[in-house]
């Protein structure tokens, strides 16, 4: 019951970890509390496992320290988690933007960790919670479980998020964390759908599944992607992204015309006697731009407004502000931002600077990913960084 190192969690970034650290001849142990590991690798990407993302960078993380996922990115990169992709003989594809799919399912990405796991002689115990990790008196952990104690040299934290807590997701991380006098960066769910505040109009409401091509934008930061009216607000990738960056209170800017087209020229060379949610129908998708325009404009022919007007409602179009009550919680939230502060961890190797011999990989760490892959990546990147080490 003694190993070189004991790792919680048996997702992304746990398995990697377990992975390398095997490889190097050290005796391991995976304790995951799920009846399957790689719960949120099966359900990612729409059952196809967006795996990476080719362009990762550090200005595709979220953190209270902006480089601290440098070292790590760098010591393992994209490509380097793809040419193990490609030694399994998984076929995948580019989607856009570098980002990276399974082209059947995304239990291929976790059958081929398995068998990583197996060839290296990883140990993983399954529906093994784990209550409590405390110090040994002399040296290293000793982790109580419902299948019992089991020693270690190092413990490495990889337990995940808040995030969609029906496929097991708990605050054990943060806890074992404060535990050992880590600080935790307050947690929020990021990633997640917005919901409107009580006072936007009703009727847009009943838009639920219709889309849009937009730039989203708030006071840190801009994405042209698609947005998607759900039956309590926003949902897409645009608004996914933004999340991320908004605070409660908060508005969002949306520009309607991401192309830059100046509505009130293209009105005056166009038909004007039109009324101005047929013209905008030609650009939006009509049940949108009637609705848009009953509460935003008024139903009458484009020769009826003034150019002042026409300029307003460019604006408006080019500049739509939306405030939103809260987001989807963490039920909808495809990860948690915040967590375990990076100013008390090792940035080349994941280990705590308060305690030897503790790491925090994957996403307990106050380190979060675009929509894109970027979050697999960084599992991937913090795992082996740590799998190193231990």
């Amino acid at each position: 019951m003694i190993y070189d190192a004991i790792i919680i969690g048996g997702g992304a970034a746990g398995l990697f970890c377990a992975i390398e650290a095997a490889k190097r001849g050290r005796k391991t142990l995976v304790l995951e509390h799920n009846s399957r590991v790689g719960r949120k690798i099966i359900i990612s990407g729409g059952g196809r496992a967006n795996f990476t993302n080719l362009r990762t960078s550090a200005e595709n993380f979220i953190s209270e320290n902006p480089h601290f996922c440098k070292s790590a990115l760098a010591r393992f990169t994209p490509h380097d988690f793809l040419s193990i992709v490609k030694k399994h003989g998984i076929d995948h594809y580019e989607k856009k933007l570098g980002q990276l799919f399974c082209r059947e399912s995304s239990l291929k990405i976790v059958e081929m960790l398995l068998d990583e796991c197996r060839a290296a002689k990883v140990e993983i115990r399954l529906n093994c919670s784990v209550n409590d990790a405390c110090a040994r008196p002399q040296s290293g952990f000793a982790v109580e479980t419902n299948q019992g104690t089991f020693e270690s040299e190092n413990l490495v934290i990889a337990s995940g998020g808040l995030s969609i807590p029906k496929i097991g997701a708990t605050g054990l991380g943060y806890r074992i964390a404060s535990k050992f006098g880590h600080k935790i960066v307050t947690t929020r769910p990021a990633l997640v759908p917005l919901v409107f505040d009580r006072s936007f109009p009703a009727e847009f409401k009943k838009l639920a599944g219709v889309s849009l091509d937009t730039v989203v934008s708030n006071s840190d930061a801009t994405f042209r992607e698609n947005l998607l009216f759900t039956h309590r607000g926003l949902s897409g990738p645009a608004i996914l992204q933004i999340s991320s960056y908004w605070k409660k209170g908060e508005e969002v800017s949306i520009d309607l015309f991401p192309d830059g087209k100046p509505l009130a020229s293209v009105l005056n060379s166009g038909d004007k006697q039109k009324f101005l949610s047929n013209y905008l129908a030609e650009f939006l998708p009509k049940r949108f731009a009637d609705i848009w325009t009953e509460k935003y404009a008024s139903a009458k022919p484009v020769k009826g407004f003034s150019e002042k007007e026409l300029a307003g409602v460019s604006e408006n179009l080019h500049n739509w502000k939306i405030r939103f009550e809260d987001s989807e919680g963490y039920a909808k939230a495809e990860v948690t931002a915040g967590g375990v502060s990076t100013a008390e961890i090792s940035s080349q190797t994941m280990e705590s600077k308060r305690f030897r011999g503790l790491y925090f990989i994957g996403e307990v760490v106050d380190v979060t990913g675009w929509l894109g892959g970027y979050n697999f990546q960084w599992a991937w990147s913090s795992g082996f960084a740590a799998g190193q080490s231990v």
